[in-house]
């Protein structure tokens, strides 16, 4: 089909001037944030003042910020719970928000290990999407032909359920997935020109989804110039996935038809129309599969890409090694900030370097609060949850303009559609300005201590399994006297390793059939995100015990010394990142055993029953 060279003038045009006048917004609000930040709580207290929870506490219409922060009280998930169950079980009336709640949107796990729920509106779709187009605007500047070509990205969902009242549960992407405004911006925004067909994307699943993207994106090979997921660890999983099937995908090329074990109808006839026969690809995509290293698989497959577009920062920074190989070291680019609780902030320096990302807060999305954060500074060594704050606690709150350079904090947000002076769980760290609009450096989930994708394990819950697991021994008189983990993503795909060393009776000896006993209590154990990550779309491999020899942990305690670590403060991490650290206690494991099953899992939230 002929291109309409005549239309698309006019539409670059007009593209154009709309990035224009979003780079126009974003210096507008970062050049005056303290009177936007006023604005936008005024709006949000003035849009929900007769809602239930503002009148609890006796808020009582005012929309000034004193007043607000001397009667509101700073809160976590577990504060509004009840709340939010009232909704989810069909109550109506204004509790939290005056606008109807559209959906509630799955947000990682409660202390309890369950899914958050989180409410949104229509006009919060809106206002999230915008932030979306403020990023395209930034790439349109900093990298003019990024719009042009096709994007190679891989995109899914997970399994939706509707609540006792009606409402839709679902995360995030899957909501944006299924929604007009993906399919509008399909249409006609350039930078959402995706190699995979909707259909795919929306397929429930997991394996015909990934197998007919990549298939889709080999085909178009040559059309692609970036490359990318939402999280990086979705993006080394496809890699991956390729590695593993990349025979079957070649045979599909070769002959034009798809493989049979694609069963979805509709992804078969979308997936028809840009599949064709091409020999010559096929042999192409097979020799470079074939070749002793992987290294630069991105850029020798799809050799116009220009960057690989996908967050890397947080808990996401451990895939940047593994991107960096596979992709000879392109421009790894974090864009965008945000959370199922609202959309936070943009990186204006898309193509920085990985550990320079940082983002800028833009003021209209919602009002922001900063608690001061005295954690640990990346050092996981201690059990603490968040707690409530007591008064003198609120009053160490900082608002967006007053936030110090270098300083760290957790961070509290005020939204359109119902939190007040909500913990999100992020820490975050002032790396400069833009304009008067600081930037953050995302340092972490407080108290996570492993993560693969969604799953965000903390170490209240990694100690509480492993203290079920260990129940397995007693029948051996065998002890846990110490244990440490961390993410391995050397495997297909990424799995959790727990190293333990063992007071063991050697006249009863442990049986390898109990250790992985204890493998699987331990995930049995974890939470709903990690169950369905094993379970569901199979993201996390089973999960590993390796036994070290006696005296490891001393040893690693000497290594931690020889560092600089203090002798009267050292506390065994429960969690490694350090390799040296990691390379010790691998050296010295005598056994290892696998979780011989998927731990149980079922879709929804609590199963909604009752007792929720």
């Amino acid at each position: 089909m002929e291109r309409n060279v005549a239309n698309e003038a006019p539409k670059a045009t007009i593209m154009a001037e709309d990035y224009k006048k979003d780079l126009e917004f974003i210096e507008e609000v970062t050049s005056n944030v303290d009177e936007v930040q006023m604005r936008v709580l005024a709006e949000i207290l003035s849009q929900n003042a007769h809602v239930e929870y503002l009148q609890r506490h006796n808020l009582n219409g005012s929309t000034d910020r004193e007043t607000f922060k001397k009667v509101v009280p700073v809160i976590t998930y577990e504060d509004i719970q009840p709340d939010i169950k009232r909704i989810a079980y069909g109550d109506k009336s204004p509790i939290l928000c005056s606008q109807p709640i559209s959906e509630l949107l799955s947000s990682s796990g409660t202390s309890g290990g369950e899914s958050k729920l989180i409410p949104t509106t229509e006009p919060e779709i809106g206002r999230r999407l915008q932030l979306h187009k403020l990023v395209m605007s930034v790439l349109s500047q900093v990298a003019p032909d990024s719009g042009k070509g096709k994007g190679m990205y891989f995109m899914f969902i997970s399994p939706e359920q509707k609540t006792p009242g009606g409402l839709i549960a679902r995360f995030l992407t899957t909501s944006y997935y299924n929604s007009p405004y993906f399919n509008y911006s399909r249409l006609h925004n350039p930078h959402c020109n995706y190699t995979s067909p909707t259909a795919a994307i929306l397929c429930p699943d997991s394996y015909q989804s990934m197998y007919s993207q990549m298939l889709c994106g080999l085909c178009q090979n040559n059309q692609v110039l970036r490359v990318g997921s939402f999280f990086a660890t979705s993006f080394v999983r496809a890699i991956r996935f390729l590695e593993k099937h990349w025979s079957l995908l070649c045979n599909d090329i070769r002959s034009g038809t798809i493989n049979t074990q694609i069963t979805d109808p509709l992804v078969r006839e979308a997936v028809m129309e840009v599949l064709k026969p091409d020999p010559t690809l096929a042999d192409f995509i097979e020799v470079e599969c074939t070749k002793d290293s992987w290294q630069g698989i991105i850029t020798r497959l799809w050799p116009n890409t220009k960057y690989v577009d996908a967050i890397v920062t947080g808990s996401m920074s451990q895939y940047i090694p593994i991107l960096d190989y596979y992709s000879n070291n392109l421009p790894l680019i974090s864009t965008l900030y945000a959370s199922s609780e609202s959309h936070f902030g943009i990186n204006l320096n898309p193509f920085c370097k990985p550990s320079d990302v940082s983002y800028t807060l833009i003021p209209t999305m919602c009002y922001f609060e900063f608690l001061p954060y005295r954690g640990n500074s990346g050092v996981i060594d201690s059990i603490s949850m968040p707690k409530s704050l007591n008064e003198k606690e609120q009053q160490q709150l900082v608002d967006l303009a007053d936030v110090k350079i270098g300083q760290e904090y957790e961070l509290v947000v005020t939204t359109y559609s119902g939190l007040y002076r909500y913990r999100v769980g992020d820490v975050l760290q002032v790396a400069g300005y833009k304009n008067n609009a600081p930037r953050f450096n995302f340092l972490c989930r407080e108290n996570v201590v492993l993560s693969i994708g969604a799953d965000f394990t903390n170490e209240v819950e990694l100690q509480n399994a492993v203290k079920n697991a260990v129940g397995n021994l007693v029948p051996f008189d065998s002890q846990v006297t110490e244990y440490t983990s961390y993410v391995d993503i050397t495997t297909i795909p990424s799995h959790y390793v727990i190293f333990w060393e063992l007071n063991a009776n050697d006249s009863t000896p442990v049986p390898p059939s109990v250790f992985e006993d204890c493998c699987l209590t331990i995930e049995e154990s974890l939470n709903y995100f990690y169950r369905e990550g094993r379970a569901s779309n199979e993201s996390i491999g089973p999960l590993e015990i390796r036994v070290l020899e006696i005296g490891t942990f001393d040893k690693l305690m000497d290594y931690c010394m020889s560092l600089g670590a203090s002798m009267n403060q050292y506390k065994t991490p429960r969690c490694l990142k350090y390799a040296p650290l990691i390379e010790l206690l691998n050296s010295r494991v005598v056994s290892s055993y696998f979780s011989p099953m998927c731990p149980k899992w079922v879709p929804g939230y609590k199963k909604w029953d009752g007792n929720n």
